[in-house]
């Protein structure tokens, strides 16, 4: 054998095995470079909200389908909704014998989606197997993760079910509500992540059009919803609608600066001498807490999250009020009797307004596609920012308001911020939360423009304002919820001291309704505020040629006593007996701003004119005894008029009253035994008691105990 073959023989061996292991080597690359290049499988688990029942085209349109377009390559969106199907494994179709359950399993999805409960709200479910839903849910996801055990898991809270569905009252709204807090249990028991399918459907009822099954657009919201908490992007650092230049921050209080960001994006709040920090959780919310500060103005806030700054102007610091209600409320300076007096005096910049009106006026005319679609979309009230007052803007914000921060502003010597949303002929209901009326006045919410718990010149103007909604799930700012949807909720809860609002004259055909619904307002919006005392002062209703008010009007004034923390401005003496929009707005304003500097600021002032107490018989006559009666006396030097007395209820006879130091003496030769006393009980009334700061007495009814 030569010298060149040995060689070769020596070396070719070598020579194959280095080939063999580069080979081996290329190969093991080219497996990892494929395995990072495999997408990462979604799987959908759920019932039929989750397959796209009632979605026409559901390959297209389901909330699977349209997550698979919004993650879009690098994703594999698998659909394993299986419609009727029960978590429960007792349930009456359970998904774990399913089809769609071993498709899930087969596919070992890196995500897994759950989205299951509804239907466990059927009576043949919870109330017989409740007990058995946590671990149910819990061996649900051990399947899961054998198949795969890397899996990562979202839990979705419930998406809603309407007050339309023909079992919410007997039971379905209350076990919905005890399924969501056993889906809470189940992803604190197992370190899952939760997302929210109620909160961004729950103001859209429309987009359940069979009360249950959303249609594209409600699935669209859930395919967001599950992006968002798939890969944290929630459009970066969004804040409400409030926070714009020479805004007005609550003084004195802890205050809660708080809005969304992508998530795990650490937030920094800068103000004055302090800064709050704060990190974007799952679900894309996070929350910074300021100490309290003293009043100021002339600051800047700084909010920064990942690369994105905004930055705030001429922030000030001091006492933050809601002006609320309905037409009278909305009744502009440049209505008002008073305005040519004032409006070149409302100049002051430590007076700022927040003004949001409405982008409709409900006038008498069906509306056009392009209103029903906004209303639809709550997008009712039009943008608007915080201005200091000039007589330029001052002229179109209420009067009432105006001219109740001006007193603010005159006794207290800080900034003062007024936010206004009244709508005209706007009803109690409309302004009170989705979760407060279906928990405890769902009768109002049931076909509501034929309900005759709500006023028929509400329904008929809604209805022709609705005329060309097709769909007959339109909304409306006079629908049950719609003004705390879209007037209150873009709030998120901006920190104020307090609210002053007038409205009634929507609901004064049905006080006990009333008297119901105020009561949900009034702890509506304290819920919401997070303040269970939150002051709330109110405008009781003026004079008027309407039969129902004198009863209305006592009725506002029971309420005061008996809803904590409320003030009451009388307002009888600034009726028009023709028009429910009396020109008299600054002794209504200034009234209510009594109330506030005396309850809620301390000053010694009297908050209100003579508040009926009680009454006794001396005789042939009846004493009748008051608050805030000091020096009464009347506003025009006459006896007291429209004081009536009667021994039986309903025959009254008009008395002969003499003021007594602080009572009022009462007499009429036609009862011999009086028993009962009312006062201004007439629609329009030219009733006439005063006290020594001519405020006047309100309306009111007694009997002798």
């Amino acid at each position: 054998m030569n010298i060149k073959r040995m060689v070769l023989h020596a070396v070719l061996p070598a020579l194959l095995l280095g080939v063999f292991a580069l080979n081996a080597s290329q190969a093991s690359a080219a497996s990892k470079k494929k395995q990072k290049t495999q997408p990462i499988r979604v799987a959908c688990v759920g019932n039929s909200i989750t397959y796209g029942t009632g979605i026409e085209d559901r390959a297209h349109d389901s909330y699977p389908s349209q997550l698979q377009r919004m993650l879009g390559e690098r994703y594999v969106v698998g659909n394993f909704g299986k419609p009727g199907a029960t978590l429960l494994y007792h349930g009456h179709r359970p998904y774990v014998v399913q089809k769609e359950f071993k498709e899930a399993l087969a596919f070992k999805g890196d995500i897994a989606v759950i989205h299951l409960g509804i239907n466990d709200t059927d009576p043949r479910n919870w109330p017989n197997y409740r007990d058995e839903f946590v671990k149910d849910y819990l061996s649900i996801m051990d399947s899961l993760r054998a198949a795969n055990p890397k899996v990562r898991f979202i839990l979705a809270r419930m998406t809603p079910i309407a007050d339309r569905h023909p079992r919410f009252i007997s039971g379905t709204k209350l076990w919905h509500g005890e399924i969501q807090s056993a889906i809470e249990t189940v992803a604190r028991l197992s370190g899952a992540e939760l997302i929210d399918f109620h909160e961004p459907l729950y103001p859209y009822p429309n987009l359940l059009p069979d009360a249950i099954h959303p249609n594209p657009e409600g699935a669209g919201i859930l395919a967001k919803t599950v992006y968002g908490g798939i890969t944290g992007n929630y459009g970066g650092l969004q804040m409400s609608q409030l926070y714009t230049d020479y805004m007005v921050l609550q003084r004195n209080v802890p205050l809660d600066i708080h809005g969304t960001a992508n998530a795990g994006e650490k937030i920094v709040v800068s103000i004055a001498n302090q800064t709050a920090t704060a990190t974007a959780d799952n679900r894309g919310k996070w929350c910074a807490m300021l100490k309290p500060m003293q009043a100021a103005d002339d600051l800047t806030l700084t909010v920064k999250a990942g690369r994105q700054t905004n930055v705030y102007s001429h922030v000030a610091v001091g006492e933050v009020w809601l002006c609320s209600g309905q037409s009278n409320m909305a009744f502009m300076l440049c209505q008002a009797e008073s305005y040519k007096r004032d409006i070149n005096n409302a100049n002051d910049p430590q007076l700022r307004l927040y003004d949001m009106k409405g982008r409709w006026e409900t006038y008498d005319v069906a509306w056009p596609a392009s209103c029903l679609d906004s209303l639809n979309h709550l997008q009712y009230f039009r943008p608007t920012t915080w201005q200091p007052t000039t007589p330029d803007n001052a002229k179109w914000f209420s009067a009432i308001g105006y001219y109740y921060g001006r007193m603010l502003r005159d006794s207290l010597r800080v900034p003062v911020g007024l936010i206004c949303n009244a709508i005209g002929g706007s009803p109690t209901e409309s302004w009170v939360d989705r979760n407060t009326l279906e928990t405890r006045f769902p009768a109002i919410l049931r076909n509501w423009l034929h309900n005759d718990f709500i006023q028929d010149w509400v329904r008929g103007r809604a209805a022709k304002n609705l005329t060309n909604d097709n769909t007959r799930l339109g909304r409306h700012p006079y629908e049950p919820c719609y003004l705390y949807e879209s007037g209150i909720l873009p709030l998120q809860k901006y920190p104020i001291k307090g609210v002053v609002w007038y409205q009634g004259e929507s609901n004064a055909h049905n006080k006990d309704a009333h008297s119901e619904l105020f009561k949900l307002l009034v702890d509506s919006w304290r819920t919401n505020w997070s303040n269970p005392r939150m002051p709330f002062y109110f405008v009781q209703l003026s004079s008027l040629n309407r039969p129902s008010w004198p009863w209305f009007r006592y009725s506002q004034l029971e309420l005061m006593k008996h809803i904590d923390n409320t003030g009451m401005a009388v307002t009888s003496d600034c009726g028009d007996s023709l028009n429910v929009h009396p020109k008299r707005k600054q002794p209504v304003g200034e009234r209510l701003a009594r109330w506030a500097l005396c309850k809620t600021y301390g000053m010694a002032l009297t908050p209100s004119g003579p508040i009926y107490k009680g009454v006794v018989r001396e005789g042939d006559a009846l004493v009748v005894s008051f608050d805030y009666a000091d020096a009464l006396t009347t506003s025009d030097g006459k006896s007291p008029s429209t004081f009536e007395i009667a021994e039986e209820e309903g025959m009254y006879y008009p008395a002969t009253a003499v003021v007594s130091g602080n009572t009022v003496r009462l007499t009429s030769p036609a009862v011999k035994h009086p028993r009962f006393v009312r006062y201004g009980w007439q629609p329009f009334t030219r009733a006439n008691l005063v006290n020594g700061d001519a405020l006047p007495a309100s309306t009111f009814r007694g009997e002798v105990q």
